[in-house]
């Protein structure tokens, strides 16, 4: 089988068609790859460093402002559409794949696009509940979309064919069992554990109303915490401090900048207080942990409001919008959770029974059955 894949831009596309390849390589040894993404993008990297060949294109978006500056920047946008899509089209005959896959993201718009016009067989995959423009205007071309989310659905055409495949969530979150993590992570049952994050980049809103909940637990004990505060968050320490916190002294905080052992973190958790990127309540539903969801309000259609609210409404976390987060409105949420475990108890059954964990499986058998097509 040769495959190409198209998605970029964040690591939100970019994880998802890193993981369909895995799979159909772990299942077909044989099978050929190209990632086609854009020049600038960070999926240069991680495509490189996951070990598949990728190839660039020159792709931007619109900018909805009116002035000068972002006007200009749109007519080069239309430069750049029409010339990726001449480009792609040159990489794609060259290929000549069995199967075209796009998971969201400015790049695989002119490349599923391409594809669709010449004539070969493509897939899309929407991570989110609420779907990206690129996935909205690709979703009548391709032969199946993928949706991570049965919210999503509703936001589609309806003459697009749909399938519900989950989110890919990697083997190492999967099989990591509570009392494996909590071992390695020195861990006793004692009080309850709150993992926090703010993605790799971290969230600076999240970082300053946790440390007012971490200052507190290093007086009460109350709680364990493991906290990333991320590449911009390293002022977060220094916070701490100045709030009386001695990080070294204390054996209920795990305060870092990023988190390189998220399977057993999760795993080990009683709760989550995060964002709401689709991969991330992908992980969380596939371990049944119950959250407290702050959306970014910086992101494409407010997407991960929408991914939140499909949690929220079937009562497996809890919502604070960025604009009502405060120290004293997290410490109220999280003790309302901690302290209930009746609630906290079906907020995780909750949860899990939102979690699709055979994703790649689903997304595998998707691509098969529209090869078998005519």
């Amino acid at each position: 089988m040769k495959v190409l894949l198209a998605g970029g831009g964040t690591a939100g596309h970019i994880n998802p068609a890193i993981a369909i390849a895995g799979y159909i390589k772990q299942m077909e040894p044989d099978a050929e790859f190209l990632f086609i993404g854009n020049r600038d993008g960070m999926e240069q990297r991680l495509v490189s460093q996951a070990g598949f060949p990728i190839k660039s294109v020159v792709i931007t978006g619109f900018k909805r402002s009116l002035s000068p500056k972002d006007l200009i920047h749109n007519v080069k946008t239309v430069h750049y559409s029409f010339a990726s899509r001449r480009s792609a089209k040159r990489m794609i005959q060259a290929f000549d794949p069995d199967i075209c896959i796009g998971t969201g993201g400015y790049v695989s718009g002119p490349v599923i696009l391409a594809a669709c016009n010449l004539g070969y067989k493509a897939v899309i995959h929407e991570q989110n509940a609420y779907p990206g423009v690129t996935n909205k205007m690709l979703a009548n071309s391709v032969n199946r979309v993928m949706l991570a989310n049965e919210d999503a659905r509703s936001r589609f055409t309806d003459k697009a064919r749909f399938v519900l495949t989950g989110n890919p969530i990697r083997p190492a979150i999967l099989n990591t069992k509570y009392a494996e993590a909590r071992a390695r992570l020195g861990l006793d049952d004692t009080r309850p554990v709150i993992l926090s994050f703010g993605g790799s980049l971290g969230a600076e809103c999240i970082n300053k109303s946790m440390a007012e909940l971490i200052a507190r637990s290093a007086k009460d004990q109350r709680y364990y915490h493991i906290h990333a505060y991320g590449q911009q968050g390293t002022w977060m320490p220094e916070l701490l401090r100045s709030m009386g916190v001695d990080l070294k002294r204390c054996d209920n905080l795990d305060v870092r900048q990023y988190i390189d052992n998220m399977n057993d973190c999760l795993a080990a958790c009683d709760l989550v207080v995060s964002r709401a990127g689709a991969i991330t309540l992908s992980e969380i539903q596939a371990k049944g942990r119950p959250a407290v969801l702050i959306p970014s309000p910086f992101v494409a259609e407010n997407h991960q409001f929408h991914n939140a609210m499909s949690m929220v409404n079937k009562k497996a976390a809890k919502l604070i919008e960025q604009a009502d987060l405060s120290g004293e409105v997290l410490i109220e949420t999280v003790d309302s959770m901690l302290t209930d475990k009746t609630v906290l108890e079906e907020y995780r059954k909750n949860a899990q029974k939102m979690a699709i964990t055979d994703a790649n499986e689903r997304i595998y058998q998707t691509i098969k059955e529209v090869l078998a097509e005519n």
